[in-house]
Parts: structure tokens; sequence; C-alpha cells
């Protein structure tokens, strides 16, 4: 007869310390052999009679949670047994806390015990910590008894420094522990305002010795200030070069007007003079520092079509220096020719306003389209009933090879851009994405900037460490704006370190902190972008290279091209 063995309860659930009678009977012919299985801490007794046995467990131990005890009989027929594992309710004990450490996120590591499992609660500086996107608290790992976690920190600064103590608590009792953690210095503390004051960033800038260009829709040089024209600290300041010898090479602004290093602009360029009567201004587009931007229509442009529509700039000021760098800023752009830089028709010079007219790019710049386009275009539609269709990652990477092909024609033509951003590109029909602007972005995208002194504004948010620091701006660091925009074209147009100040936007890049992966962005394409974030400018990924990987990516999944509706 086949052995049976019954253990007696089946399920068990004590307190830690209380003391536990199991029984196990069997049967079977010839009788069975009882043979007790366990792998306990607690001390034991087992008193055997006949086919009966009882088994007694004295202080039960938190380390005795989850053991399993089997009862077995054996006999020459075979065997057969009966178990159950041993649930131990105790009160939370802290068994691991751990300084930070750094990976992709800043991470506080901890272990904790616990039955039933115990509630975690954080407090910095004795204050509760209010968990939310930014920190939270992850358990990555669970055994028998323990549970192993980290409260993770996504970018820290400085306002995240200070003693933390973890509190664990169940309806048995609590535990809590504490640690301090360092993450940033203090930004302006006395030891790090005399550091930040030996930056060449934050020295004053005498007259102009950083220019804005005409900064036309296509900014495409060298852009510090967005004045439009000059910089008006000094009027002793003189315009610069808008172009840059090569990417190794120091920019025009870094060698003055006057350099012989500086390529100089072709002077057989001819700019295109438009007729005044040929322009039909319809409405107002925008409005930034040098003046206003009209949606026009043009007469006599093509000849295939009496009239297009266009983008007409006017300036303000009407200088002699000011008609000096529109003329020469009209030579620059006539020299621009290529698929993915907006289109230069000419200028309108027979009255003041002087006039700039450029090809009009229906659904404006990138980034107000990526917003619109995205999980959160809802918050955006402003009353519209129908929800915006929501862009595809492969109409990203459509996006994201186009804007790479219009920075490898730049950067044949030794321009340096200075400023590439999604706000800066510019969206036309069937997702046309072209490098250009009004020349609004530092009025309509203020926030995207830093000010430094009195008309200086930085976009450091893409901006590299070398950039920030020196004010070296080269082909390499364009491919580091490059992989931020990439960023921003799968953040469907987040601001870069949203969540942090200007102030701690610098702290983070000049101490090697690169943004996140966005939770839409393939392994492959957040790999590019880390190569267009290696802090030594030689490290990063060449223009041509990034264009090609985007551009093989793009041709694995084709486009639909039906975002437009």
């Amino acid at each position: 007869e086949v052995p049976m063995a019954t253990l007696s309860p089946s399920r068990v659930t004590l307190k830690e310390g209380e003391n536990l009678d199991l029984s196990c009977t069997t049967s079977g012919e010839p009788a069975p052999d009882l043979i007790w299985s366990m792998a306990l801490l607690s001390s034991y007794e087992i008193t055997t009679s006949g086919q009966n046995s009882r088994l007694r467990l004295s202080n039960l131990s938190s380390l005795d949670h989850n053991s399993k005890i089997s009862c077995t009989a054996e006999n020459i027929v075979g065997e057969k047994g009966s178990s159950l594992l041993l649930d131990i309710l105790f009160p939370p004990k802290i068994t691991k806390l751990s300084d930070a450490i750094s990976d992709h996120h800043w991470c506080i590591p901890f272990s904790v015990s616990g039955n039933p499992k115990p509630e975690l609660q954080w407090l910095q500086n004795d204050r509760p910590v209010t968990e939310g996107a930014y920190i939270m608290t992850l358990i990555h790992d669970i055994t028998d008894r323990e549970y192993h976690g980290c409260l993770q920190l996504d970018n820290p600064t400085h306002l995240n420094n200070g003693n933390y103590t973890l509190i664990a608590k169940n309806k048995f009792g609590m535990d809590q522990k504490a640690i301090d953690a360092h993450f940033m210095l203090e930004p302006w503390g006395e030891e790090r305002r005399s550091q930040i004051h030996n930056i060449r960033l934050f020295k004053s800038v005498k007259g102009c010795m950083i220019v804005s260009l005409i900064s036309s829709f296509v900014t495409l040089m060298c852009r510090y200030d967005r004045t439009y024209l000059l910089c008006n600290d000094d009027d002793s300041a003189s315009p610069l070069h808008h172009v840059s010898n090569g990417s190794n090479t120091p920019s025009s602004s870094e060698m003055g007007p006057d350099s012989k290093g500086s390529p100089r602009l072709s002077v057989s360029t001819v700019v295109q003079h438009i007729k005044r009567h040929n322009i039909v201004l319809k409405r107002e587009l925008g409005e930034g520092a040098f003046g206003k931007v009209f949606l026009a229509e043009c007469y006599n442009l093509s000849p295939d079509q009496e009239k297009i529509l266009v983008a007409v700039k006017t300036l303000k000021e009407a200088s002699e220096n000011a008609r000096k760098d529109f003329q020469r800023e009209a030579e620059l752009l006539t020299n621009l020719q290529h698929e993915h830089i907006v289109t230069f028709y000419g200028v309108c010079v027979e009255s003041d306003p002087l006039i700039m007219v450029f090809e009009y790019m229906k659904h404006g710049d990138l980034n107000k389209f990526l917003r619109a386009h995205g999980p959160d275009a809802v918050l955006m539609t402003e009353g519209q009933t129908t929800r915006p269709v929501e862009l595809t990652q492969s109409q990203m990477l459509h996006i994201a090879q186009q804007i790479a092909s219009g920075m490898v024609y730049l950067a044949s033509q030794h321009f340096v851009h200075r400023d590439l951003a999604t706000r800066n590109c510019l969206v036309g029909e069937n997702l046309l994405v072209k490098i250009g602007d009004f020349g609004m972005s530092r009025d309509v995208y203020s926030t995207d900037y830093y000010r430094v002194g009195g008309h200086t504004m930085l976009p450091i948010r893409w901006m590299p460490p070398e950039s920030i620091m020196y004010r070296k701006f080269t082909t390499e660091s364009d491919v580091w704006s490059l992989g931020v925009v990439l960023w921003e074209i799968f953040t469907y147009g987040k601001q870069p370190w949203y969540q942090l100040s200007n102030n701690e936007v610098i702290e983070c890049i000049t101490q090697g902190r690169v943004l996140q992966r966005p939770r839409t962005c393939p392994k492959e394409v957040y790999d590019l972008m880390l190569g267009c974030w290696q802090r030594e400018p030689h490290m990063r990924l060449n223009i041509k290279e990034i264009h090609g990987l985007l551009l093989n990516l793009a041709k694995a999944s084709p486009v639909y091209l039906d975002i437009l509706g």
C-alpha cells in the first residue's frame, strides 16, 4: 500500500516569538517510516508514537519566515509527503542604507525586511520627501524576507543635498535609518561664487564681442546676441563675420572682425532685388527684436506662378551700420542653397523699412509642431474638438534625418550654427523640415535662453561644456546641439532639463551629466545622442556619420505622411 502523510495544520501564520505545534499522521503497508525535513533557526522538539508524530517549534524568528517544513512517509512501495511554508509576522528592520551612487540616475540603496510588507517614507532634512516623476522609491528585488531597492533621484541638484531618513512601518512596529547625500555644489555659495566668477561665460561682455546677425529665417551663423544687427552696449563695436573657417579653428567671434583666418563672402554674390509693389502683406506672423514678420503674397517671383506665399521680415533700424549688415547677410543667405535650409528669395530696399523675403513654411516652427502632435497635444488645442494625430517613431526619424542633412550642408560650407534647436527649424507640407527661423526665438522662447550681461542671450540647454565655459563654438559643438535636438524630437518638444533652473543646468552640463533616454526613443537613437554628448569634442560623432545612421534608421521604417491631415 502506497504510504500517505498528512500535516496539520496546513497553513500557519504566527507572530515572531510565538510557539507552534504541528502533527503528522502516516498510513501505508508495511508501516512507513516518518521523516521531518526543515531548515529552521528556532529550537524544536519531535515526539513520535506509532503512526503519529508531533513537532514543537519554540520562539519563532523572523528569519524563519517562508521556511518550508515537510513531513514524509516512506516504505518499500514508495514515499509521499506533505509540507507548508511558515508565515511569520514581524516588524520592519532596515538592514542596509548606503551612500548615494550614480549611474544614469542617482540612487540611495536600501534593504528592508518586514511582514506584512512595510510602508516606506523618506525625509529630507526632517521634511517629508514628495515623490513623483523625478524622485521615487523603486523596489528592484524581493527575497524571502527582504525588499531591496533605492530612492531614485532624476538629475538631482544642490536643492536635493541633505540628510535622508528612511522610515519603514507596518502594524507590528517601525524602524528608521539616516544617511547624508550630496549631489551638487550649491551654485551661489561663497566657494562656488568664486569659481563661477572665473568662468569667462560670466565675465562682462564689453561692447559687442558677440553679435547676432540679422538673424534671418536661417540663423546659421555666429549667434550669441539676438539684437538683430549690432549690440548697442558700445558704439565702437563693429559687426563680426558670419562664418567659421573650420570645425577645430576659432570661430569668427573669437578671432575678431579683422582676423586674417576668417573667410570672407564672395564679392561677386548677386542678391535678387524685389520691387515693393510686388509684395502684398496679408497678416502679421510675429515680432522679434529686429522688427516684424508678415505673411505676404509675392508677384513675379517665380516664372511658373503668378504669385506665391512668402514670409517677409522687416527691419526696424535703418542706420548706416544696419544697412551694411543687412546687405552682408543678404549676400550670405543668397549663397546658401539646400533642400533643408529655408530658401531666401531676396530683398526690397526701395524705401524703409528694409525687407527680406523667405519661403513660407506653412506649419511654423518645429518645437510648436512637436508639442501639437504629442501626447499632451490636448492641452494645446484650445477648444478644438478633434485631437491632433500623434507623431510616430518613423516620422520622428524622418524629421531628424532632414535636420541632420541640413547640418551636413552647413558643415561643408564651414558654417557654425551656434543655436541649433527645434525652435529654429520650420515645418512645411508633407512633413518637410528645414533649418531656419523668423528671428523671433529669443522673444517667443525667452525661457530657452540665459541672459548674461545686458543683451547677450545664451541657449545653454543646447550648449556643450566647452561653449559654456570657454565660448568655443565649432562644428563639434553643433553636433552636441544636434543630439539635444534629437532629444527634443523624441520627447515631443519638451525643454531640455525642464525640471532645472538655468544655473542648475550649467552645473549639470559642466559636471558631465547628460539628458536621459526619452520613453519613446529607440536604444539606437539614444546611443546616437550619447555619441553627440561626448565631453571631448574630438570624441563626438561626425556629422556625416549621424546623418547616415539616421537615414538608415528612417529607411528601415518608411514614413506614412498623413500627419498634417
